[in-house]
């Protein structure tokens, strides 16, 4: 298997057609698919891109496809073992349960990293943040109770203001009382963007994410 197999195969096994791929990358039509071979620099761009594949196993074609195969560790219970999960979506539902102890989990994930006290589960929706959080994962998060400035930049966080929500990756913005809100899907479509600090009423850390093994 060469490189550019691999790339298809990984592709296929994600269900991302080729098109979505090279769009998100920022490459042209057909880049993918009609290259004889892939060249040092476009493989950099698709690692960097597509974090989860496990570039040992597309040089070597040894181990695991993808890097994060401890996710299957994961697992589900009604014991009160792990975080709880909520199924709604962080976009679009997810303040009637922060907003409403009375609602009740749908079941616990029981996965270490992440069974720490504050820690829920939900699912995102959207494509903004592909290939880091997928349409329909689940996402751990926490609110984080420092103010804005001390928190770490360059980090994916769930964002609140008055009239939506947001899941994107936060810096530093040059506009002084402002963040820079940066999608990792590079389609024109998706586009960074300055936002005050003033509107903004709840910040949430994203801690992590998994497909739907369940």
């Amino acid at each position: 298997m060469n490189v550019k197999d691999g790339i298809l195969e990984y592709l296929k096994n994600k269900d991302i057609s080729i098109t979505r791929a090279e769009s998100t990358l920022g490459w042209s039509k057909g880049a993918l698919l009609k290259a004889n071979s892939i060249s040092s620099d476009r493989l950099r761009e698709f690692i960097l891109q597509f974090n989860d594949l496990n570039l040992d196993w597309l040089i070597t074609g040894k181990g695991e496809m993808l890097k994060n195969t401890s996710i299957e560790k994961a697992s589900i219970n009604y014991e009160y073992k792990g975080a709880p999960y909520y199924n709604v979506d962080f976009i679009g539902g997810f303040d009637l349960v922060y907003n409403n102890q009375s609602i009740k989990p749908d079941y616990y994930i029981d996965f270490e990293p992440y069974n720490k006290p504050g820690v829920i589960w939900c699912n995102i929706t959207g494509h903004s943040m592909e290939p880091e959080l997928n349409n329909g994962d689940f996402i751990a998060m926490k609110e984080m109770t420092s103010p804005i400035e001390y928190l770490p930049y360059g980090e994916i966080y769930g964002i609140v203001t008055d009239d939506y929500r947001t899941v994107k990756r936060m810096t530093s913005s040059d506009k002084p009382g402002f963040v820079h809100l940066i999608p990792t899907n590079k389609s024109p479509e998706f586009q960074p963007q300055d936002i005050p600090v003033s509107i903004i009423r709840k910040v949430y850390a994203v801690l992590g994410s998994m497909h739907r093994l369940f």
